[in-house]
């Protein structure tokens, strides 16, 4: 008796830490180099689900990729053919029709009765916590993602360089800065560095057709297990 109930403790036990570890922030997106897009959460089976910055679920699927060509992705993911189920009709307003599972990934939902910067968005996915910024922060900020598990998400804050005020500014303990508007004009507010990777673009001084393209730097860059993405 006694074995069985230590066997069933166990599983118990190891299910919930295989499922702590079954959603995880993976990547962080920017479209022209210059412009956070969505956070991306891994799933099992290898499923990512994009979230935009003010925590609402935009796509998910599998990342198409090229067998001859290691660093080829393309933006567009392919769809996820396993099981999607949504919040039905006896569920509140807030959380009514919106995505409950994708896979064996739970979404929970910030409903009736939270605050106006969280209703109605993510709460949880898995064992991932989500929070938001609200008025109490700089309006620019208000409702967008603060926190997603222990990962402290942080903007530029509206009195800093117009080049990148409000852009993103740090995700758990990687820095992200730009180029600011004392730069050239074709790469100011451009990325400059993610963690201490840096990135040089093509100025208006170089030559004609370059101008504002990418010199140096990786398209895809992993950093502390979040894989940072420009597009």
């Amino acid at each position: 008796m006694n074995y069985t109930k230590h066997l069933l403790t166990t599983l118990f036990a190891l299910c919930l830490l295989l499922n702590s570890h079954a959603q995880q922030l993976a990547q962080v997106t920017f479209s022209g180099a210059s412009t956070f897009t969505y956070f991306s959460l891994l799933t099992d089976g290898n499923v990512l689900i994009r979230i935009s910055p003010d925590g609402r679920v935009m796509e998910w699927g599998t990342e198409e990729q090229s067998a001859r060509i290691p660093n080829y992705y393309t933006p567009k993911l392919v769809p996820y053919p396993g099981r999607v189920d949504y919040y039905g009709p006896q569920s509140d307003s807030a959380t009514r029709g919106k995505i409950q599972t994708i896979g064996s990934a739970h979404i929970t939902y910030y409903g009736v009765g939270a605050s106006p910067y969280q209703l109605g968005k993510i709460k949880t996915i898995g064992s991932l916590q989500f929070d938001y910024f609200t008025n109490f922060d700089y309006d620019i900020f208000i409702g967008k993602i603060k926190m997603i598990g222990m990962n402290q998400i942080n903007y530029y804050a509206p009195n800093e360089n117009a080049a990148y005020s409000g852009k993103l500014k740090s995700v758990g303990s990687t820095a992200i800065t730009y180029y600011s508007s004392f730069d050239d004009k074709l790469i100011k507010g451009k990325l400059k560095s993610i963690g201490s990777q840096t990135y040089s673009w093509y100025t208006s001084f170089d030559q004609p057709g370059y101008g504002g393209g990418l010199k140096a730097g990786p398209v895809r860059l992993a950093v502390g297990g979040v894989t940072y993405i420009l597009f």
